[in-house]
């Protein structure tokens, strides 16, 4: 969040003529606040004795996130798209 400062938000937005970001975690996960939080989602269950909890909620995680991520992607694609179409 600190690194997308005022570009963090739970919408998918693109910034057309804006780059990507590539900096702090980023340079080493395209996705890393996914990351923080199914690490979260996994261990608060588990710090409570409850691993068929962690198990559950890791699955449903990973199922929304397969269609966040994919729904990003095509937005990104888009908006290659428009921009190289000179629009």
């Amino acid at each position: 969040m600190w690194t997308l400062g005022a570009r963090w938000t739970t919408r998918i937005i693109i910034l057309p003529g804006e780059p990507l970001v590539a900096a702090g975690p980023y340079r080493l996960l395209p996705h890393p606040n996914y990351a923080v939080v199914a690490g979260e989602i996994a261990i608060l269950p588990l710090a409570l004795g409850l691993p068929w909890l962690a198990a559950l909620f890791t699955v449903l995680n990973a199922t929304v996130l397969f269609i966040r991520i994919r729904a990003e992607n095509r937005a990104l694609a888009a908006s290659r798209t428009m921009l190289a179409r000179g629009a």
